[in-house]
């Protein structure tokens, strides 16, 4: 597996007619990474090359978030990537990525990206859709591959290679989770052993949620309002705990597919989970 710290060395390895995948990442590589490069592969076959990026983003975190400890790995990550069959790390530094003030960026539509962690986080799909456009440029591949965990983040991103008309093949991953239910995520390494039992309540609450959609509860604004108070109840600051439409993060209807999503903070950590039906 070669690894590339600078975009024309990439680029020139990347030369040829074999399809690309691309699995963008930010490190701390968890086995929901490692499952979205073995999907990579499964959609470009053995003769495509798999490319992952490995890059702590400046410009989706706000000055109060974890930027500056937020894990960096890449030995480890490396070394995980290479044993899932991964062809190529792209692991640029901040200089290479933004030699100057990153003054264009990509701006999602207000009414997909201020909503749920576009309001928690304002700017953060800003630097998420530049950052990610950015790289599909360097990479220009033929298939990306996102996980579910991040179901907005996911949306908006496909919003965007369709607006765009980039030549992208967008495919999600199924949420990867421990043994106890725990969504994998870089950020679980923040928690004690203490808080990582504690944080399968933010799964069960959002499986409450689903399960009295289903049993014919129609007061959304009711069952939101009980799943917070639960979170806080149990010692959590939540941001959000809420049922949407699958298809746009409307407000739920019958008949249409739904999703709950929920942010909460358990300590120092703010973890994100959500859960088809």
């Amino acid at each position: 597996m070669q690894i590339h710290h600078d975009i024309s060395g990439l680029r020139a390895a990347l030369q040829g007619d074999a399809p690309v995948a691309f699995v963008p990442t930010m490190g701390n590589l968890h086995e929901g990474h490692l499952a979205l490069v073995t999907q990579a592969r499964e959609a470009v076959g053995p003769t495509g090359r798999i490319v992952a990026s490995v890059f702590v983003n400046r410009l989706q975190f706000a000055p109060h978030e974890d930027f500056d400890r937020y894990p960096r790995t890449l030995q480890r990550d490396a070394e995980l990537l290479a044993g899932v069959g991964c062809d190529l790390v792209f692991a640029p530094d901040e200089k290479t990525m933004y030699p100057e003030p990153q003054g264009y960026k990509v701006h999602p539509p207000t009414e997909l990206a201020d909503i749920l962690e576009g309001h928690f986080r304002p700017g953060f799909f800003v630097g998420v859709c530049t950052v990610v456009h950015k790289l599909f440029n360097i990479v220009q591949p033929d298939v990306a591959v996102f996980g579910k965990k991040d179901y907005q983040q996911l949306m908006v991103l496909r919003r965007m290679v369709d607006q765009m008309a980039l030549p992208i093949r967008i495919l999600a991953g199924e949420t990867r989770r421990s043994d106890t239910g725990l969504a994998l995520s870089s950020r679980n390494g923040y928690l004690t052993d203490d808080e990582k039992q504690r944080a399968l309540l933010l799964s069960q609450t959002l499986r409450g949620l689903l399960t009295a959609w289903r049993d014919g509860a129609r007061d959304v604004a009711r069952l939101e309002a009980d799943a917070m108070q639960t979170m806080r109840d149990a010692g959590w600051l939540p941001d959000y705990m809420t049922l949407r439409r699958q298809h746009d993060l409307g407000a739920p209807q019958d008949g249409q597919p739904i999703v709950a999503l929920g942010a909460a903070k358990l300590g120092q950590t703010r973890l994100i989970d959500n859960l088809e039906a």
